[in-house]
């Protein structure tokens, strides 16, 4: 995304005066004079005549929620994104960024960069009536436009609006209620940029306040003294929904005023979600031991993330993030990497036992509710695992008999493949088993000479079985046949006399 020209010479010739930039032969006073919002407006509808991608990285929201940001932005509104944890609000908000200009002219040492052409501050507008066109100006680049602040039931006036700094006054020999004494705080700072604020409910009642004034009247209160302050900013922000209601802690002027509520959501498809993990998570490492990861075990990572957002035992209003199957595939790929160390391989197949090893990556983004604690979450994460094989499984083997491994089973048989064991001892214990290797080609195994391959896609076709109880699991015996559950026996016998009642 790129903007106007004018605003931004070469490097080696940029101007260091307001003189010197006013002769470039291309300047455009007007051009100059946009506000924040309106080079936005102009900068996104190129960017669109141009069908450039408007938020890179952002996936799952191209028919959502950024055609509603879109039209947030070209109605100069600011605007709050309402979601849930792990959404990629934070990322949205940082990818306005790139709409703004690469670089623009203020006045050298302003504090809340000052246009050189409509300074708002008073030592600004000092410095140009004494010194006019030979008042030097720097060049902002875009990331330094940028303002970000987590709210915290701690955060002060001072951190947002300003506060009357007495060192500055007693320097200057000024009075405490004069202008040049203030210390601006991070929303002044941010002008002729965009600020932006993470779970805005969380700020004090009168901080709301500070900003509700700021966005009515453009004016701030330092100390009881009122200072017009026409601010040039983008106001945005993130909430969580619960909290951004009137039952929350949000000030209904400030929500009133705020343009345009957009909700963000989790990915609809497993395969949106694949897509937004596989480009987040750590997974091509430059180590001396190259671990796959099969599509079918990254499919169930995401399925597992979409079970506990469907379970009636995890909290539904903390939601389930999505660094859930991020975190889940990074320590997945750590334990293939620590097997496979351990046997001294150089080339591994993740499996799902590394799954399971990743339930301490899992288990801390569990909210759960009652019924949830009182099991436990790890409890919770298994019995999440084994529903997600259960629904990999049923769609890779829709149609599928697997009578002859079952059978194998119920016959006496046992397969139990320890942790620390080779590829090589993990093909053939599982080749003991009939019919079981003719059907990983349906896990997208091509090569059935890629023992690791097969091995592994072997071990999910076993643990698919136990999940839809065709088969048998436990840590002591590993895979066994699956015993029909015995009929509980009546608490009296038929043929027992009828007890003695009372008369």
């Amino acid at each position: 995304m790129t903007a106007s020209t004018s605003l931004h010479p070469a490097a080696h010739s940029r101007p260091r005066t307001i003189g010197e930039w006013k002769r470039i032969p291309d300047f455009d006073a007007r051009a100059t004079s946009l506000s924040v919002k309106n080079e936005i407006r102009r900068n996104l509808l190129r960017a669109i005549e141009r069908n450039d991608p408007l938020f890179p990285g952002v996936h799952g929201y191209e028919d959502s929620v950024i055609p509603q940001i879109v039209n947030a932005l070209l109605s100069r509104h600011n605007f709050i994104l309402l979601g849930l944890r792990g959404q990629a609000k934070s990322r949205i908000l940082r990818g306005l960024i790139q709409l703004l200009d690469p670089e623009i002219p203020v006045i050298a040492g302003c504090e809340i960069n000052d246009n050189p052409l409509q300074p708002i501050c008073r030592s600004c507008r000092e410095k140009v009536a004494a010194e006019g066109d030979n008042t030097p100006i720097a060049w902002l680049p875009r990331d330094q436009r940028f303002v970000e602040k987590l709210a915290t039931p701690d955060v002060t006036i001072a951190d947002i609006i300003g506060d009357v700094d007495p060192i500055r006054a007693a320097r200057g020999g000024r009075d405490l209620s004069d202008e040049l004494t203030i210390h601006y705080g991070l929303l002044p700072r941010a002008n002729r940029g965009i600020f932006a604020i993470n779970e805005l409910p969380d700020l004090a009642g009168k901080i709301q306040v500070g900003l509700f004034n700021i966005m009515q009247e453009g004016d701030i209160q330092i100390k009881g003294y009122p200072l017009r302050l026409p601010l040039d900013v983008l106001l945005v922000f993130t909430a969580n929904p619960e909290d951004y209601t009137a039952r929350g802690k949000i000030i209904t002027p400030l929500k009133d005023r705020i343009g345009a509520e957009i909700r963000t959501h989790y990915p609809s498809t497993i395969d949106e979600g694949m897509r937004i993990t596989g480009q987040e998570a750590w997974v091509e490492r430059n180590a001396e031991i190259k671990v796959e990861v099969p599509e079918y075990l990254r499919e169930l990572i995401e399925e597992i993330a979409f079970q506990a957002r469907e379970d009636k035992r995890v909290d539904r209003r903390s939601g389930v993030s999505q660094r859930l199957p991020i975190t889940a595939l990074e320590s997945v790929v750590s334990n293939s990497e620590q097997r496979a160390a351990r046997t001294g391989e150089t080339h591994t197949v993740a499996r799902v036992a590394d799954v399971y090893a990743a339930l301490p990556a899992m288990t801390g983004k569990l909210e759960l509710e009652y019924e949830g604690e009182l099991k436990g979450a790890e409890a919770i994460a298994r019995e999440l695992i084994r529903t997600a094989i259960g629904r990999v499984f049923s769609k890779h083997f829709p149609n599928v008999s697997f009578q002859p491994v079952i059978q194998w089973f119920e016959a006496g048989g046992e397969l139990k493949i320890p942790e620390i064991a080779t590829t090589n001892q993990r093909y053939q214990q599982l080749a003991k088993v009939p019919d079981l290797l003719n059907h990983t080609d349906k896990l997208g195994v091509t090569n059935r000479k890629d023992a690791a391959a097969v091995a592994a896609a072997a071990e999910m076709i076993l643990e698919g079985l136990w999940a839809h109880r065709r088969i048998g699991r436990s840590e002591e015996r590993g895979f066994y046949a699956e015993k029909p559950q015995r009929t509980p026996e009546p608490r009296e016998s038929p043929n027992r006399p009828p007890r003695r009642g009372y008369n």
